[in-house]
C-alpha cells in the first residue's frame, strides 16, 4: 500500500519498544510504512488526513465476452485523463444469481468496468458513459449509494473458508499483446469467486514525487490481479494452475513487479521487484528497525547486509 495520507503511527516495533512515526518523529520509519507492507513492525493505529465522501454513484456494467477487447480500450484512452471524481476498473466475472442479472445468464462469464463517482449526482451519467458506449451493456447495478456500500458491494462473493492462490503484475501499457492474453485466459474463470480486476494507478497517485513514500511503482499505469478463490480445496490443482498460466501469458506485456497485497507465498523471488526503486533502501531501513527479521512471514525484506 502507498498510504499517501497516512499522517503518523504507533508502532510496536521488534524490540518490543513503542514508537510513532510521523514527519516529526522517525520520518523514515514513517516513509518505510508507506509502501513497505508489513516489514517494520506492528502498527496499533493510524491518523490519515482524510476527504469528506458522504453517498457516491457506483457499481457494475456487464458486457458480453467478445465485446471485452473495446471495453479494454475504452477504458484505457479514457481512464488516464477522466475527472479525479470517477474510479474505475476492469473485470472478468461469472455472473451470480443476482436480481439485476437476466434469469437466463446467471452463471455465464461476462467483462465488467465496476465504477465510483464521488462527483454531483447529476453528473455521474456522463462521466459513465465513454463505457457504456464502448459495447452494450447487458446488465448493470448502477445508482446512488453510501460510499461504505460500495465498498462492501462484492463482500458476498468472498465468504470465509475460501481456498486463495494470486498473481499480480503492473502494467505500463495495455498493449494488444496483453489484451490477447486477458482475452485468452479471462474468459476461463473457473469459478464466480475468482476475478481479474485491472485497476488503474493514475491521478493523485502520480501527483506524489517517486521518493516521497516507498511505494515504487508509481510509473506504472495499472495494478493487475489474477485472484484465484474457490471453495473446494480438492479443486487446488486447477484453480491453481488458472491463475499461474494466466500470470505466465501477461508477464511479457508487464513490468517485472507486482502490488504487494496481491502476491502470493511462492513470490519471494520477486521480492525486489515488487518493491521497485526503493527496495534498496527499505533493506537499509530493515537492519535499522528489525536487524533480526522478525517481521518475516509477509513478502519479506531481508535487511541489509
Amino acid at each position: 500500500m502507498s498510504l499517501d495520507n497516512l499522517v503518523s503511527a504507533d508502532v510496536v516495533l521488534a524490540d518490543g519498544s513503542f514508537v510513532t512515526a510521523s514527519e516529526q518523529h522517525k520520518p523514515d520509519l514513517l516513509w518505510a510504512l508507506r509502501g513497505g507492507g508489513g516489514n517494520f513492525g506492528v502498527v496499533t493505529s493510524f491518523q490519515f488526513s482524510l476527504h469528506e465522501v458522504k453517498d457516491i454513484v457506483g457499481g457494475a456494467m456487464l458486457f458480453e465476452v467478445e465485446d471485452a477487447p473495446k471495453v479494454m480500450r475504452a477504458y484505457d484512452k479514457y481512464i488516464t485523463d477522466a475527472p479525479r471524481e470517477l474510479g474505475a476498473f476492469f473485470a472478468w466475472q461469472i455472473a451470480p444469481p443476482l436480481p439485476f442479472i437476466p434469469e437466463n445468464r446467471h452463471g455465464d462469464t461476462f467483462c465488467a468496468i465496476v465504477v465510483c463517482w464521488t462527483g454531483p449526482p447529476d453528473q455521474a451519467a456522463k462521466a459513465f458513459a465513454p463505457f457504456r458506449d464502448a459495447a452494450r451493456v447487458v446488465a448493470e447495478f448502477v445508482g446512488p449509494m453510501p460510499y461504505p456500500a460500495m465498498n462492501s458491494l462484492f463482500d458476498g462473493l468472498v465468504p470465509p473458508g475460501l481456498q486463495h492462490y494470486w498473481k499480480a503484475v503492473y502494467v505500463r501499457k495495455l498493449t494488444d499483446g496483453a489484451i490477447e492474453a486477458h482475452m485468452k485466459f479471462g474468459p476461463k474463470v473457473p469459478v464466480v469467486n475468482s476475478t481479474v480486476h485491472i485497476y488503474p494507478i493514475n491521478g493523485a497517485v502520480h501527483d506524489v514525487a517517486p521518493g516521497a513514500t516507498a511505494f515504487g511503482h508509481r510509473d506504472a499505469k495499472y495494478a493487475t490481479v489474477i485472484a484465484g478463490m474457490w471453495p473446494d480445496p480438492e479443486t487446488n490443482e486447477a484453480n491453481i494452475r488458472w491463475v499461474k498460466d494466466y500470470y505466465a501469458a501477461l508477464a511479457p506485456h508487464s513490468e517485472r513487479g507486482g502490488y504487494i497485497n496481491f502476491a502470493a507465498g511462492d513470490d519471494t523471488d520477486r521480492v525486489g521487484a515488487n518493491f521497485g526503486i526503493h527496495f534498496d533502501r527499505l533493506r537499509e531501513l530493515k537492519l535499522k528497525y528489525d536487524p533480526d527479521n522478525v517481521f518475516r512471514i509477509n513478502q519479506n525484506i531481508v535487511p541489509a547486509p
